[in-house]
């Protein structure tokens, strides 16, 4: 019985065997390339006015379980809850972290605060802003942040030089669960500075330009 030779080839900077027909039905089902991750990945259905335009394409999505962080201050002649920024942590389809997600400085924008999402290996990072938004009750569950599409402002390659969030143009959040401030604890001058950390769970899809290909599969 003649023995299946085995090629190299490269994909960006990890090699990845090319394995006979045999050996290839076994791995289909769980340790694809990330460029073939990448293909079977859909957008989601959401309102007309989080739609990505159309010279977009999907090429990550993860799945974030953290908090929306608020702090009370005074808001006219009242005080109420003010977002302070996002802290999560967004996993892959194999319960993998592959982001996390918080506010931070942006360094394209002279420091300016900006949602931020950084990977997990290679610590890329990209910095984006909110351009449309929906609370549409036939995609937004009750009790839960509106959903979001936002735009790029800003991007860093990792320490080492991974770029795999730096082709992003746009990001969508979806699929919200909870969130949404407090409807009580911030009504006296002695209630400002309190903080509210309140539990929310989200799906983020990352574009990037049609055509264009990520610099890293980890």
């Amino acid at each position: 019985m003649k023995h299946c030779k085995v090629p190299e080839t490269r994909t960006t900077r990890r090699i990845v065997p090319i394995v006979c027909v045999t050996a290839l039905i076994v791995v289909l089902g769980g340790a694809l390339p990330q460029a073939t991750r990448d293909d079977r990945l859909r957008p989601p259905v959401v309102p007309a006015n989080l739609h990505v335009p159309a010279n977009n394409k999907v090429f990550l999505k993860g799945e974030a379980v953290g908090t929306q962080n608020y702090i009370c201050l005074p808001s006219g002649s009242a005080f109420a809850w003010i977002l302070f920024g996002p802290q999560a942590t967004l996993f892959d389809d194999r319960a993998e972290q592959v982001i996390t997600h918080f506010l931070s400085a942006n360094p394209d924008e002279s420091g300016t605060l900006r949602a931020a999402w950084q990977d997990s290996k290679d610590t890329s990072a990209v910095w984006a802003m909110a351009i449309a938004n929906s609370s549409d009750p036939m995609f937004v569950a009750p009790g839960a942040i509106p959903w979001l599409l936002l735009q790029w402002v800003g991007s860093e390659r990792g320490l080492q030089g991974g770029r795999r969030l730096t082709p992003t143009t746009y990001i969508q959040r979806v699929n919200t669960g909870g969130g949404i401030a407090p409807s009580t604890g911030c009504a006296l001058s002695s209630d400002v500075g309190k903080k509210a950390f309140v539990p929310y769970t989200a799906d983020y899809f990352f574009y990037r330009k049609s055509g264009s290909r990520s610099n890293d599969v980890n």
